[in-house]
Formats: structure tokens, C-alpha cells, sequence
């Protein structure tokens, strides 16, 4: 059995159910997956309901119904199996589509998972739309809300686009259903639809150009001396998308010249974005990136069934409720990255840790971690720990690290998931981004344990080889 044999089974054990339980994640990528799996199982016409977790832990089990109907876990699942069992879940009623490390269980549920298959780089939305697709091509309309959910969850960030699976067959048919458009070299930088383009530039760090990155006033300086024309007549600013092909060339040559001259590559100037030419412009709707924050938004400040009503075409009290969570989204996170500076990180041999304990939501710290990363030492992943609110015997742990240190052979999932099962925890993620629940009295043993775990994966000798 091959990968497209999975999906091919799950498509047609789903059209075979007669009433479904979707229960997905509440980031971007879940809500995709959500969205995809329920459209194509509502045109169907098979009844089904949706529930939305945070996480698959102990805790949150609860929340997934015991009752006859069939469950899909979406985004979540692969790594949680032994949860599914203690639940009393039995193999014929469940169907796992995810992109997560699968751990061992003794009850080996079904599942269609890219990542044994070497498909590292696609996300969960990439497989429930291959499975909508497979039920019925007619759900092609849908590769749009695939390609958000996969960017969404950093699936385009490595690579600077999006590859594999996800590009040569999503992707192509979202473009040949006309809702989205690829720039295959375009500037790498984010907030390009609703953005002034100075601030684009100053808030981007990747690549980190001296003079612009973390200067919004250097960023317009270096628009003006290329003779770059920043606002309309009437005061707007314009943003990048707004700028003509000509104007658009000028700045990536500029960008490209000073990187050289400050001897940094350029291979990280450009990439392939995805924008969305049926929505509404200088809207978070306009293109990929800022389409998932909006997404990550709703899930984070526990409204994840607004985004999905929103990638269902709702744009009325939905999409007006989502913009205004995206504002209060934005500001917290500046406050929390604010914190984060201005408290100051420990710093360890292998990483950099800091507890913001309870000031901040636990499903927004990871988020600031990556942010802070970027303005700390970028060499050492960061860990970051939060209480959680509704058990104040656990502390949340969020990690991020960059490409270059995932490069050098770092795996922020296996450290957190071999440190937390040790502690009774549990965790899970991705090489480049990772999270996990610990209980409260290990918070200084785990971080101790993630330092030598970090250390070993990077080669470090151990205290016998030295």
C-alpha cells in the first residue's frame, strides 16, 4: 500500500459512513483541514459535526464525543493513539489525517499520514484534500484552502515555496480553478496585501538585511533613495502588491545589492507566494501567509469555527469578528515579544529558556517565541514555558529554532517528546517548531534534560567523551 492508496481507502471508508465526528486542531492548518474535510463530506450529504482541540492530551480528551458516530482526527492523532485507546475508540471507527510523528500503540488505528511516505513538507489540509479530491473531483475548488493550510503551517518557509506533493498537484489545481495565482518569484516578506511597504520591510528578518530589518525608518529611507514612491496623493501608503512589475524589480535589485554588500547571501530574498485574486484587496484575505494568521488568530482566542465558517465564504459578522480578533492577535503578541525582551532569556549551551508564567494565553506563546528568536541569539533554538489555566499543576512549553539550525541536524520534535515523556508528559511538532505539557514540578529538570538532548543531536560529546 502506497500513500495515494491511503487516500484513496480513507476517501472511500468516509463516503461509506453514515454520520461523522470531524475532530481537528485549532491552528491554521486544522481549521484548513476542518474546512476542506467538511465541505467535501456535507456535499456528500452525509451528516457530521465538527470539534475543534487545542491539543490531544489527557485533558482535552474529554471534549471528543462518545457516541456511534465516525471520527477523523485532523492534525492531530498520529502521535496520540494510545489516548484514542484509553478512550475505548475500536479501529473501525476511526480515521486518523495528519502529518505528525505516529508513536507506537498497541491499537493501531487507520490513517493517512504523508510523513512515512517522505512527503515531509506538507501539512494536514494537503492530505484531507487529497482525500475531498478523491471523493469527487469536483472538490478541486478547494486546493485554495489546501495551499493556506500548508503555508500556514510552515510548510512553504524552508523552502521558500511550497514543493513536492502540495506544489506539482495542489497547487496546480487551485491555478487551473482560477482562485489563485503563484508569483514563482516574488519578495520574500510578509504583510505584502495589507502592509505599508516600509514596514514590511523593517518587520521582516528573513532574510535580515542591515539598515531595514528592525528599522522602520531605515526601511524608508531606503525606499526614498531608490526613488521609490511610498504613498498615493492622498496620503495612503501603498503596499507591495500594489506596486508595477517595473517598481517591484527596482526594489528586489536594491534589496539584493545591499545584502551582497554586507557579504549575506541572497538566496532567501525571493520565493513563491500563493495570492488570491477573488478577494477583497489590502485584506488579510488577499494572499496565503496573512490568510493563516487570520486562521491562527481565531484559533489561538478560541473561536477556531469563525475561521472555518470564513474559508466557507462567510464574509459578513464572521469575517468582521475575525478581523477585529486579528487587531487584539497582533497587539498581544507585541506585548508579549515586548516581555520577552525586556525580562531577558537565560541562556543555556544548547538553548535559551524564559517562564512568562501566567500573563500571557498558552496558545500564543509559541508564536512570540519565533518572533523573539530573530532579535536574541538565532544560533540557540528558544524555550518557552507559560502556565496553563485550567491545571495549575501544568506548564505549557513552546520551542522554535531556525532553518539553519534544523540544518545542522537539530529536531526540536524528537528533543521535547523524549524530554516530556519522561516527566509523564506528552509532545509533539515539527523539526523547526515544537510544544509539549509538562507537569509544573519538572519545569527546571526538563529544561535541563532539552539542553543535553539539543546537545547530543548537534554532536556534542557527553560526559564520557570528552
Amino acid at each position: 500500500m502506497g500513500f495515494y492508496d491511503d487516500v484513496k481507502a480513507a476517501a472511500e471508508t468516509i463516503a461509506a459512513a453514515g454520520n461523522i465526528t470531524i475532530i481537528s486542531h485549532i491552528d491554521a492548518d486544522g481549521i484548513a483541514s476542518e474546512a476542506i474535510l467538511s465541505q467535501a463530506i456535507g456535499r456528500a450529504e452525509i451528516p457530521h459535526r465538527s470539534v475543534f482541540i487545542r491539543q490531544l492530551e489527557p485533558l482535552t480528551m474529554p471534549q471528543v464525543p462518545l457516541d456511534t458516530s465516525f471520527k477523523i482526527f485532523a492534525d492531530l492523532g498520529a502521535g496520540q493513539q494510545n489516548l484514542l485507546e484509553e478512550r475505548g475508540f475500536s479501529q473501525h471507527e476511526v480515521l486518523i489525517v495528519d502529518h505528525h510523528v505516529s508513536q507506537p500503540c498497541t491499537r493501531q488505528y487507520r490513517q493517512v499520514n504523508c510523513l512515512p511516505y517522505g512527503h515531509g513538507k506538507m501539512s494536514a489540509a494537503g492530505v484531507s484534500y487529497l482525500i475531498a479530491k478523491a471523493m469527487d473531483t469536483a472538490n478541486t475548488d478547494l486546493a485554495k484552502t489546501a495551499i493556506i493550510g500548508n503555508v500556514g503551517d510552515m510548510m512553504a518557509r524552508e523552502t521558500c515555496g511550497l514543493v513536492g506533493p502540495v506544489r506539482d498537484i495542489i497547487v496546480e489545481d487551485a491555478v487551473l480553478h482560477r482562485n489563485v495565482e503563484v508569483h514563482r518569484r516574488d519578495l520574500n516578506c510578509y504583510g505584502t496585501a495589507t502592509r505599508p511597504l516600509y514596514l514590511s520591510l523593517a518587520y521582516n528578518d528573513d532574510p535580515f538585511i542591515r539598515g531595514i530589518s528592525n528599522n522602520p525608518e531605515g526601511a524608508k529611507q531606503f525606499l526614498r533613495r531608490h526613488g521609490i514612491r511610498q504613498q498615493t496623493k492622498d496620503g495612503r501608503w501603498l503596499v507591495w502588491e500594489e506596486y508595477p512589475p517595473d517598481d517591484q524589480k527596482t526594489i528586489i535589485s536594491a534589496l539584493a545589492q545591499q545584502l551582497i554588500a554586507n557579504g549575506e547571501p541572497v538566496d532567501r530574498l525571493l520565493a513563491e507566494t500563493y495570492s488570491f485574486p477573488d478577494e477583497p484587496v489590502r485584506t488579510p484575505l488577499r494572499n496565503a501567509q496573512e490568510y493563516a494568521t487570520l486562521l491562527n488568530a481565531c484559533g489561538r482566542w478560541a473561536r477556531p469555527h469563525v475561521g472555518s465558517a470564513i474559508l466557507k465564504g462567510d464574509r459578513g459578522s464572521q469575517y468582521r469578528e475575525a478581523e477585529h480578533m486579528l487587531n487584539n492577535h497582533r497587539a498581544v503578541i507585541r506585548d508579549l515579544l515586548g516581555y520577552i525582551l525586556d525580562t531577558g532569556v537565560t541562556e543555556l549551551e544548547w538553548l535559551q529558556y524564559i517562564h512568562v508564567g501566567a500573563k500571557y494565553p498558552d496558545t500564543i506563546v509559541g508564536i512570540g517565541a519565533g518572533m523573539a528568536l530573530s532579535k536574541l541569539n538565532s544560533a540557540k533554538p528558544i524555550l518557552v514555558m507559560c502556565s496553563v489555566p485550567e491545571d495549575p499543576n501544568l506548564t505549557k512549553v513552546s520551542m522554535r529554532t531556525t532553518e539553519r539550525v534544523v540544518a545542522r541536524g537539530i529536531d526540536l520534535q524528537q528533543a521535547i517528546s523524549d524530554a516530556s515523556t519522561a516527566y509523564g508528559g506528552g509532545g509533539g511538532g515539527h523539526r523547526i517548531a515544537a510544544g509539549a505539557f509538562i507537569p509544573k514540578i519538572a519545569e527546571q529538570e526538563f529544561v535541563i534534560r532539552v539542553n543535553r538532548l539539543l546537545g547530543e543531536q548537534a554532536g556534542a560529546p557527553g560526559p564520557d567523551h570528552r
